[in-house]
């Protein structure tokens, strides 16, 4: 029972896949200037990695070695396609806003490297499992930025006013090195917190 509880608890914090991992920076930064888009992504990244995740673990006994890397991809590939044509047909707007970031999925490192290291050599149970925590790990980071990127930039939060009305608004915090900033000020808290701090 501890182990399972391990599996998804330890990518929220001890080995959390943006912070401590260093993985998937690219949409932390490019999507995060709205809570709307960046929940969108975390949720469109938690379906393609535990779907994933699940999908390999199944078929993980029939994937000759030489070719299981191509094997993930497709499964990968699959799934987003999937998740893009999804977003299309119910969330036409944000999945404009998001542009090729869904697509991107396909080469988020977080995905391909849950597949590689874990679902590919674990049952399904335990592969749905780190699939879940790694995404959760991944969301809370993103949904992180994203809050302090728009109180600081626009003086909203999920579109709702939460500074006053005379608040003009923080420009860096919209442009990608305010991005850096808030996620820098994270990685930063998240090691302290945690004591995880690699030495040179």
């Amino acid at each position: 029972m501890a182990a399972t509880k391990k599996i998804i608890t330890d990518p929220l914090s001890d080995n959390n896949p943006i912070t401590i991992q260093v993985l998937g920076i690219c949409s932390a930064l490019a999507v995060t200037v709205q809570m709307e888009t960046a929940f969108v992504m975390a949720c469109a990244l938690t379906a393609v990695l535990t779907s994933s995740n699940l999908i390999i673990s199944l078929l993980r006994n029939y994937i000759p070695s030489r070719i299981r890397m191509i094997v993930e991809v497709s499964v990968i590939a699959s799934l987003v396609v999937i998740v893009d044509q999804v977003l299309r047909a119910f969330l036409f707007e944000l999945s404009r806003q998001l542009s090729i970031f869904v697509g991107l999925i396909i080469t988020n490192c977080i995905v391909m490297g849950r597949a590689e290291a874990f679902a590919i050599q674990n049952p399904p149970g335990k592969s749905l499992l780190d699939g879940l925590g790694n995404s959760l790990g991944y969301s809370v980071i993103l949904l992180l930025v994203a809050s302090g990127r728009e109180i600081l930039g626009a003086g909203t939060w999920y579109g709702m006013r939460v500074l006053p009305e005379a608040y003009m608004g923080n420009g860096l915090a919209v442009l990608a090195p305010g991005a850096f900033l808030i996620l820098g000020i994270i990685i930063w808290v998240q090691r302290t917190v945690t004591n995880n701090f690699k030495d040179d």
